[in-house]
């Protein structure tokens, strides 16, 4: 039976143990990594993620630093993973976004974290502006710190609550970005706000969602939620993005709207 996976974040390596060990066992484990991978400056065990922020909880098996910076298609990304979770698992999603923006266009990123959809698109898409929107303080602080660190000009980032922000940036929009997941839908009335009625009128929508569910329910959504505000959908494109739980996924679905 596999005994753990890791994966690096910067020059950090976070371990998930599959079955119950010794201490000694996973420090000794820890050092057999470091012995591997000689850039490694900390072995943290992940524990769990939790919150609403889903702020992850870590035990430190090896070194003392949290904080690094991790590189990932050419943009920098400094975080603490002992208050931020990045998730590895998103870097084709990551890319695909960036791809997908046209030049000078106005987009939303309505739960931009630390800057994983808004760096990329900046840098490589030639957006007119990014409105960066961050409710965790923590990960607002490292967003403007990714800014800069990128020599990025094009983002302006705004710590608040999408709900809140959206009055004073209602029909702004070209696309919206919804980079979170679990019970996305109930934003999904606020993401149809930040759109401009003249613009290009696209949303890109995370969630998760069982097996079952797919795709049937996360698209009667959409068009639900679309009809209530006067508009019509038009699935673009969608995807798993990876697995969350056993039978569980997160998915992404693009979609255009227009007027009705």
């Amino acid at each position: 039976m596999k005994r753990m996976r890791f994966y690096f974040i910067g020059d950090i390596a976070l371990v998930k143990f599959f079955r119950k060990i010794s201490k000694k066992e996973k420090i000794n484990l820890a050092n057999s990594l470091k012995s591997r991978f000689p850039r490694i400056k900390t072995v943290a065990e992940i524990l769990s993620i939790e919150g609403e922020f889903r702020e992850p909880k870590i035990k430190i098996l090896l070194g003392k630093e949290t904080e690094t910076i991790h590189k990932e298609h050419g943009i920098l990304y400094k975080l603490d993973v002992s208050k931020i979770m990045f998730s590895k698992g998103n870097l084709y999603e990551r890319n695909r976004i960036a791809k997908k923006v046209e030049k000078n266009e106005i987009v939303v990123d309505m739960f931009a974290g630390i800057g994983y959809f808004s760096l990329g698109i900046a840098k490589y898409s030639k957006p007119k502006l990014i409105y960066a929107i961050e409710k965790n303080p923590v990960a607002f602080n490292f967003l403007k710190e990714n800014i800069a660190l990128n020599k990025i000009n094009n983002i302006i980032p705004i710590l608040g609550d999408c709900r809140d922000v959206v009055k004073s940036l209602e029909g702004i929009a070209d696309r919206v970005i919804m980079g979170y997941i679990k019970n996305t839908e109930k934003f999904l009335s606020t993401a149809l706000l930040f759109l401009s009625r003249d613009g290009k009128k696209i949303i890109h929508f995370h969630n998760t969602y069982k097996k079952e569910e797919l795709w049937d329910k996360p698209i009667k959504t959409i068009e639900k939620y679309a009809k209530e505000n006067g508009y019509n959908a038009e699935i673009l494109e969608k995807r798993i993005v990876k697995s969350y739980a056993p039978k569980i996924f997160h998915v992404v679905i693009d979609f255009k709207l227009s007027n009705m």
